[in-house]
C-alpha cells in the first residue's frame, strides 16, 4: 500500500545519511544544525535566521542539503528557513517499520516540528516528494500553513479505491522508479552505482 511506498522513499537505503552534507558544510553561511524530538523520532533541522518561518521539504533522494541556498538567501531577507531532514532521510531516525511511513506520521512530524519552533503557522515550501507531504500537511491541517509554495509536483486528489503504486503502474509502467522500487533489492542495486546504497 501507500504505507510501503512511502517507506521506501524515506528509509536508510534511499539516500546515504546527511552526516557527510554537514561536514560539507561545516559552517557553510551560518546555516546551523540541531536535532529536535518529534512524533517519536529524533528529526535533523537545519536552520537560518529569525523571523516568520519558511519550511522547506526536500524530495527524493534528497536532504535539507538541496535548501541550502534558499536558507541562506531567505535568512538575509528577514525570515527563519528551517529545512528538516524527513522522516528515514539524513539525520533523521528512520524506524523500521513500513508502517511507521504513512502520511499521517510524515505529517505528524511536521505537526510537532512546528510547536517545537514556537509557531502557529509557517510557510511551506515542497519539492518532488516533499511537494506531496506538503498538500498532505495543507490539506490536514490548514490551520498550520500561511501559504505553500510546491515546486515540480501539481496538487493531485486522491482517488478513493485506488491505491497510488497502481495508479502510477498505469501511468508510467513498471520501469517507474516508483514501481520499480519496491522489489526488495532493487533500489540499493541503482544506488550502489552512486555509493549510496
Amino acid at each position: 500500500g501507500s504505507s510501503a511506498a512511502l517507506w521506501f522513499f524515506h528509509s536508510r537505503a534511499s539516500f546515504d545519511r546527511g552526516r557527510r552534507h554537514r561536514r560539507v558544510s561545516g559552517d557553510m553561511d551560518g546555516i546551523e544544525h540541531r536535532t529536535v524530538a518529534v512524533n517519536g523520532i529524533n528529526m535533523h533541522v537545519a536552520e537560518k535566521g529569525e523571523g516568520p518561518v519558511v519550511l522547506f521539504l526536500h524530495g527524493f533522494p534528497e536532504l535539507w542539503y538541496s535548501w541550502r541556498h534558499q536558507i541562506v538567501g531567505l535568512a538575509a531577507r528577514g525570515y527563519r528557513a528551517v529545512a528538516p531532514d524527513l522522516r528515514g532521510y539524513g539525520d533523521t531516525d528512520a524506524p523500521p517499520s513500513p508502517d511507521a511511513y504513512s502520511i499521517f506520521h510524515i505529517v505528524g512530524d511536521l505537526i510537532a516540528l512546528i510547536d517545537t519552533l514556537g509557531q502557529d503557522q509557517v510557510f511551506v515550501v515542497g519539492h518532488d516528494w516533499g511537494a506531496w507531504v506538503a498538500w498532505y500537511l495543507c490539506w490536514f491541517r490548514p490551520d498550520r500553513v500561511k501559504a505553500l509554495v510546491n515546486l515540480s509536483v501539481a496538487f493531485s486528489p486522491r482517488r478513493p479505491g485506488v491505491k497510488p503504486l497502481d495508479y502510477f503502474r498505469s501511468l508510467y509502467g513498471d520501469d517507474y522508479y516508483v514501481v520499480r522500487f519496491q522489489e526488495p533489492g532493487e533500489a540499493e542495486k541503482v544506488f550502489a552505482h552512486f555509493g549510496t546504497a
